[in-house]
C-alpha cells in the first residue's frame, strides 16, 4: 500500500493568499478591476479571476478604464507607480512585504552609493521591480559562476560599497555557496539575507522529503519561479520528480509502483488543485494520504485574527538587518519583531538575542489581516516577566546587575531583566559631582530603594550607592583585620596634594609621602603619578588609633646608589654630562641622581687657571670613576687619567682625598670644600667654618 505524504508548507504563502484575497475581493465588491500582469504565476487562478471581472493586462495603456488597478505580489517598476499617479488612476498595491522590503534596501543602500548585487533571474517582474529602485551601479547573478565573473568586473577595492540581496525565490543553496565565495574578497560588504522565509521552509522540506520518497510529484505553474526551483531541489534527490500544473496531467504510471510518494507546492497553487491532485492519486492508488493539517483548515486558520497583547509562541525563522521573522505556533500568519523591539538593552545586531531555530514567547502588538502580519514584541515580554522578578528583589533586598544604558537628566538608567531603573545622580556614585557619562555602558550593581506599579505605570528606582557603602564597609573590615607593615598592596591614586598622594588601596586610605615617591628630587607628585594611576605600595606605618596609615612606593632596586655600586666600581670608564662648574672643578652627572666631581687637576693634562678653559656646561666627556664614597655618597671623577702623560710642568700642591666631594642628592646643591693651598689666607678660616654647616644642611636635604 502506497504511503503519500504532503509537505506541510505546500501551497500559498501569505504574500501570495494576501494578494489573491484582495483581488477576490475586489472582484466582488467592485465587479471589475484589473491586475499589472497576472496577480500571481497560476493560470487556473488568473483565469478564475478574469471570469469574476477583474482581468490581467500587461501594460498601463491596456487599462481602459478598467479601476482599481492591482499591482501583484512580485511588484513592479517604480515607474509604474510615477505612470499611475500621473494618471490619477486609483490602484490597489499587493505587493508581498518581503519584496517592498528589498526595495527599500537597494533604494536606501544605492542612494548612499553602494554598488548593489541581485541574486536572482533578470527576466522575473520581482527582480525588475528590485532593479528599478536601485540609482547606483547594480549586477545581477544567477549562480556561482556568475558571481565569479562579477568578480573581475568589480574590483575588490570596492568592497566598502558593495550591497548584496535575493529575490525572495532564490535558491538558498546555491545562495549560500555564493555568500562563502563573495564573502573572501568583499570582507565588508553588507549583505541582506532576503529570499522568504516561507521559501526556505519550502524549499528545505522538499529537500528533505525527495530524499525520502520514491516518487515527487511538484504542483504549480511552469511560469512560476518557485515552483521551478522546488522541481529542481526534488529532482536532485529523486529521479522519478513530475511537475504538474493540474490534476488534468496526472498519469497513474508516474507513481503506479512507488511505496512512498511525496507531494509538495508551489506558493502561488491554490488549495483547491492541490487538493484535486491528491483525491485523484487516492483513487487511482490504494494507499493513505499522510496530511500533517487538512489544508481548508489551515487556510482558515492562516485568516485567523490574533489578539492585540496575548502571548504566542514562536519560532526564529529568519534574521534580516532591520527585523526577525518567526513561525507563530499554530497560525500561518508572518509574525515579525521590529529591531526596537529585541531588547531593552542596546545591540548591534539581531543576533545577539536570538538566533534561526530559538523558541521564543512573544506579545502581540499588532495584527493586519489584509497583510496577514503579526507584529510582535520580545522585549516586552521579558518586562513582564522580569517586573516579577524585580518584585521579588525589592521584597528581599537582593543586590541587582545591568549595564547603564542611558544618562538622563537628573541620574542614569540601567537594565536589569529588560526593564529600566532609573537611579538619580545622588545614588549613582558615592562621590559627589562625579561626572555621570563614566557611568555609561559599565555594568553596575544596585538595589531598588523603591518600586511600586499603578495600572501600566510603573516607578522602578535604584541605588548603585548603596552597594558600595556596603562594599567599601566589607573592604574596610577586612583591610583592618589583616594589614601590617611591609605588606604590598595595589591601590589606585584618588588625589594628590603637595606634600604627598593619597592612594585608594580598597575601601581605606593611605598617603605617599612626596619624599618616598622618588630617589630622585621632585617638586610636584605629578611628576611621578597621576589621579586615576594604578600603582604597588607597600605599608610603612601604621597608626590604628587615628587609622593613618603611610605607604612607600620607591623600591630599593632603583637606588641610584644601588645602581651605581652594581654597575660603575671604581676603574670604570663613564660618559658624564658636565652639569656645574666652580673655581676648584667640575660637576658631572654619572646616572640620574649622582654627580661626580672632576677636580681642577684631573680635568686636563696640563695645567689650566680655571675650569671653564677646558669645559662648558652641557659638554659631554669621558671619564673615568677614581673613587666612591658609599657612606659620604661622594665619587671623584677624572678625565686626566684618559689622557696621555703631558711634558713635565712646575708641581701643584697635590689635592688630600678627603677633600674631594660630590655632590649627595640630585639637584642640591655641591657641597665642597677648597684646597687649603688654593683658598686665599684671608679667607681660610670662613672657608673651614662654613663647610660643616652647608654639608649639615645638605645631609638633611637627603634625609
Amino acid at each position: 500500500m502506497a504511503e503519500i505524504i504532503v509537505a506541510k508548507s505546500a501551497g500559498f504563502c501569505f504574500g501570495v493568499n494576501r494578494a489573491v484575497k484582495i483581488a477576490f475581493d475586489v472582484a466582488e465588491q467592485n465587479k471589475g478591476g484589473c491586475t499589472l500582469g497576472p496577480i500571481i504565476h497560476n493560470k487556473e487562478l488568473v483565469s478564475e479571476l478574469s471570469d469574476k471581472g477583474v482581468v490581467s493586462v500587461d501594460d498601463i495603456d491596456d487599462i481602459n478604464g478598467r479601476q482599481p488597478v492591482i499591482i501583484r505580489s512580485h511588484g513592479v517598476q517604480r515607474s509604474v507607480y510615477d505612470k499611475l499617479n500621473e494618471m490619477g488612476l486609483e490602484y490597489i498595491d499587493a505587493t508581498c512585504p518581503f519584496v517592498s522590503k528589498i526595495h527599500r534596501i537597494v533604494y536606501d543602500m544605492s542612494s548612499q552609493g553602494y554598488t548593489v548585487l541581485v541574486a536572482g533571474d533578470e527576466n522575473h517582474p520581482e527582480v525588475q521591480g528590485i532593479l528599478s529602485n536601485c540609482v547606483s551601479d547594480y549586477y545581477i547573478f544567477h549562480d556561482e559562476e556568475d558571481l565569479e565573473k562579477l568578480f573581475k568586473i568589480i574590483p575588490a577595492e570596492k568592497n566598502k560599497s558593495i550591497c548584496v540581496v535575493a529575490q525572495t525565490t532564490f535558491n538558498e543553496k546555491i545562495w549560500k555557496k555564493c555568500l562563502k565565495n563573495l564573502k573572501k574578497l568583499y570582507t565588508n560588504a553588507k549583505i541582506f539575507d532576503t529570499i522568504c522565509n516561507a521559501t526556505s521552509k519550502r524549499q528545505a522540506e522538499a529537500h528533505t522529503l525527495s530524499a525520502m520518497c520514491d516518487c515527487m510529484i511538484v504542483i504549480g505553474d511552469r511560469s512560476s519561479s518557485n515552483t521551478n526551483k522546488l522541481f529542481a531541489i526534488c529532482k536532485n534527490n529523486c529521479e522519478r520528480t513530475y511537475m504538474i500544473e493540474t490534476a488534468a496531467e496526472l498519469d497513474r504510471a508516474m507513481y503506479a509502483d512507488a511505496l512512498r510518494i511525496g507531494v509538495t507546492a508551489g506558493a502561488s497553487t491554490p488549495e483547491r488543485i492541490i487538493k484535486e491532485v491528491l483525491d485523484t492519486m487516492s483513487e487511482n492508488t490504494t494507499s493513505s494520504v499522510n496530511e500533517t493539517e487538512n489544508f481548508e483548515e489551515m487556510l482558515e486558520e492562516s485568516l485567523k485574527s490574533l489578539n492585540t497583547n496575548e502571548r504566542v509562541m514562536g519560532t526564529v525563522a529568519s534574521i534580516t538587518p532591520n527585523e526577525v521573522y518567526v513561525e507563530v505556533d499554530g497560525r500561518k500568519q508572518t509574525g515579525f519583531i521590529p529591531f526596537d523591539e529585541l531588547s531593552s538593552t542596546p545591540i548591534q545586531s539581531a543576533d545577539e538575542v536570538v538566533k534561526v531555530g530559538d523558541r521564543v514567547e512573544l506579545l502581540i502588538m499588532k495584527t493586519n489581516d489584509v497583510e496577514g502580519t503579526i507584529m510582535l514584541s520580545k522585549r516586552r515580554v521579558d518586562a513582564q516577566k522580569g517586573f516579577e522578578e524585580l518584585q521579588k528583589a525589592y521584597d528581599e533586598k537582593t543586590v541587582l546587575t545591568g549595564p547603564v544604558t542611558e544618562v538622563v537628566s537628573g541620574g542614569v538608567i540601567a537594565v536589569t531583566n529588560d526593564i529600566r531603573v532609573f537611579i538619580p545622580a545622588s545614588q549613582a556614585t558615592l562621590e559627589r559631582d562625579a561626572n555621570l557619562e563614566d557611568l555609561k555602558g559599565q555594568e553596575v550593581k544596585f538595589r531598588l530603594i523603591e518600586l511600586s506599579q499603578r495600572g501600566r505605570r510603573r516607578k522602578i528606582i535604584g541605588s548603585i550607592k548603596s552597594v558600595l557603602r556596603d562594599e567599601n564597609a566589607a573592604k574596610r573590615a577586612e583591610f583592618w583585620e589583616n594589614c601590617e607593615v611591609g605588606k604590598t598592596y595595589t591601590g589606585v591614586v584618588r588625589t594628590l596634594t603637595s606634600y604627598g598622594a593619597f592612594v585608594d588601596l580598597g575601601g581605606v586610605s593611605g598617603m605617599i609621602h612626596i619624599s618616598e615617591l622618588s630617589w630622585l628630587r621632585i617638586k610636584h607628585p605629578s611628576e611621578v603619578v597621576n589621579v586615576g594611576d594604578v600603582v604597588e605600595v607597600y605599608i610603612k606605618d601604621i597608626n590604628t588609633e587615628t587609622k593613618k596609615i603611610s605607604l612607600g612606593y620607591k623600591k630599593t632596586e632603583d637606588n641610584p646608589w644601588v645602581i651605581l655600586e652594581k654597575n660603575y666600581p671604581v676603574g670604570t670608564v663613564v660618559k658624564a654630562k658636565v652639569v656645574g662648574l666652580t673655581a676648584f672643578g667640575a660637576f658631572a652627572n654619572i646616572i640620574p641622581g649622582i654627580d661626580g666631581l672632576i677636580h681642577i687637576s684631573q680635568i686636563s693634562n696640563k695645567r689650566i687657571e680655571k675650569p671653564a678653559d677646558e669645559l662648558s656646561v652641557g659638554d659631554e666627556v669621558e671619564a673615568k670613576i677614581t673613587g666612591i664614597d658609599f657612606e659620604k655618597k661622594r665619587v671623584s671623577l677624572s678625565i686626566r687619567a684618559l689622557l696621555p702623560e703631558a711634558q713635565p710642568v712646575a708641581e701643584e700642591p697635590a689635592a688630600e682625598e678627603d677633600e674631594v666631594v660630590a655632590v649627595v642628592e640630585p639637584d642640591a646643591e655641591p657641597v665642597i670644600r677648597e684646597l687649603e693651598d688654593e683658598t686665599p689666607a684671608e679667607e681660610a678660616p670662613a672657608a673651614v667654618e662654613e663647610a660643616p654647616a652647608v654639608e649639615k644642611a645638605a645631609a638633611e636635604d637627603a634625609e
